[in-house]
């Protein structure tokens, strides 16, 4: 069984579910995962008051790195693309073949995009900061609209 939390964001709401151990999931929107219990924050445990703590000062602008533990459910391959994601720093960008290449995969950048569309854990697995080779900006579980605003919020640091 795990717990999510829900909160109220300046790009709408999100849900964060962990589990006692680490952070599990981070999605868009209210709905909740399957096997878990919403919690009022006051009756949340630890860890997701301290997401949701670190997540605030995220969008308040004071916080440039999450150092929550985090146990994203994926393939070997997957978790390696989420690994290398979590490098990259706040306030920039990479591309899915630097991406790539980073694993150790140069040829994979259409994995690493399929890696990305499937990190359960947005914001805090930063694949919002993953653009095309043109630079452009990609897909998004939130939404372009919400990609481009957290790529903007981290570059006003």
């Amino acid at each position: 069984m795990t717990h999510s939390l829900q909160l109220e964001t300046p790009v709408g709401p999100v849900t964060v579910t962990a589990s006692d151990d680490a952070v599990t999931g981070l999605c868009f929107g209210t709905e909740l995962p399957e096997d878990s219990l919403l919690c009022r924050e006051e009756d949340a445990t630890p860890l997701l008051r301290e997401a949701a703590a670190q997540l605030r000062e995220y969008f308040a602008g004071t916080r440039r790195a999450f150092t929550l533990p985090l146990a994203p459910a994926g393939t070997a391959f997957q978790q390696r693309v989420w690994k290398a994601l979590r490098t990259i720093p706040c306030g920039e960008t990479r591309t899915y073949k630097q991406i790539a290449e980073q694993i150790g995969r140069n040829r994979a950048y259409r994995a690493v995009g399929m890696a990305n569309n499937r990190n359960p854990i947005a914001i805090l697995i930063p694949c919002h900061r993953v653009i095309g080779h043109d630079g452009r900006l990609t897909g998004y579980a939130g939404g372009l609209g919400i990609k481009e605003r957290l790529l903007d919020l981290e570059k006003k640091r």
